[in-house]
């Protein structure tokens, strides 16, 4: 047993205790957590030229390519409500998953040489990547915001379940992340694979489009992709009666977004204790 001569509260450093007190030692590095969250948000924003505008440029041009193709060419329906709103209020949600997902999956590479270095729950680093994007959907937020006053769309009490679907997206981000941040490490190809994969599931989510287009007969196997039931949740939080909300695929999609996170912790568990070797 060795004993690490630090400030009060004394770490001690023993066999085993990586196992016995993980999920107590997260806590006791919370402080690192936030230090983590804090620099990624400031290395995000730093030196650039728009700043944080950058958070409203991106999603507002999407928005606006979207509305064009889909809802103008090719006159795909709305649902009762402005075909900008429909399209954004699916854009929050994605873009908070899709950046989560890929600030996770690379945080473990970004910071290799603390993980070889330094002992700490290494959850706490794509976990605290997440948070970046949670600032980026609260900046791009007043954007929707804007479109409603815009349009005269008053939202109804719906609204208030905004978080829950808020908090689904967020945890499904943390599957994924925690999946691809621990085979990033084993097999640095993912690296190019994330990208890819993200951009493909842009245009098999119903982001440009409302999920009402699918088949009824194919609408549970389209549940399986856990982001439909947050973007539909989305859309029936903000819109209201205009959306309709299938409850069936909602639970489908809640029950994926369940098993990607556990199943991710458990894997991201069984390969950490060789990240500072592999990295």
């Amino acid at each position: 047993m060795v004993e690490i001569m630090t400030n009060p509260p004394t770490l001690i450093i023993e066999a085993g205790r990586t196992e016995r007190h993980y999920w107590t030692d997260l806590w006791r590095y919370r402080e690192l957590f936030y230090f983590l969250a804090w620099r990624d948000v400031l290395v995000r924003y730093k030196q650039t030229v728009l700043g944080v505008a950058w958070a409203v440029i991106r999603p507002f041009l999407t928005m606006v390519v979207f509305t064009l193709v889909f809802g103008t060419l090719a006159n795909l329906p709305s649902e009762n409500a402005p075909y900008p709103i429909l399209v954004f209020a699916a854009l929050l949600p994605w873009q908070l998953f899709s950046s989560g997902f890929s600030e996770a999956g690379n945080s473990l590479i970004s910071n290799a040489n603390m993980i070889s270095k330094v002992y700490f729950p290494r959850l706490i680093v794509p976990v605290s990547a997440i948070i970046v994007s949670l600032v980026d959907f609260m900046i791009s937020a007043f954007i929707l915001a804007a479109l409603l006053v815009w349009y005269g769309f008053m939202p109804d009490l719906r609204i208030l379940t905004l978080p829950l679907f808020v908090m689904m997206a967020v945890l499904t981000a943390m599957g994924a992340g925690f999946w691809t941040a621990a085979l990033s490490v084993k097999y640095r190809d993912f690296r190019f694979i994330v990208p890819f994969g993200v951009q493909l599931g842009l245009y098999i989510s119903p982001v440009g489009f409302s999920s009402a287009v699918v088949p009824e007969q194919w609408r549970m196997l389209y549940s399986l992709n856990p982001m439909v039931g947050v973007i539909d949740g989305f859309r029936w939080a903000i819109l209201g009666g205009n959306v309709t909300l299938h409850w069936n695929g909602l639970i489908l999609s809640l029950f994926v977004s369940t098993l990607l996170l556990s199943t991710g912790v458990m894997y991201f568990r069984k390969l950490e204790n060789s990240f500072a070797d592999v990295i």
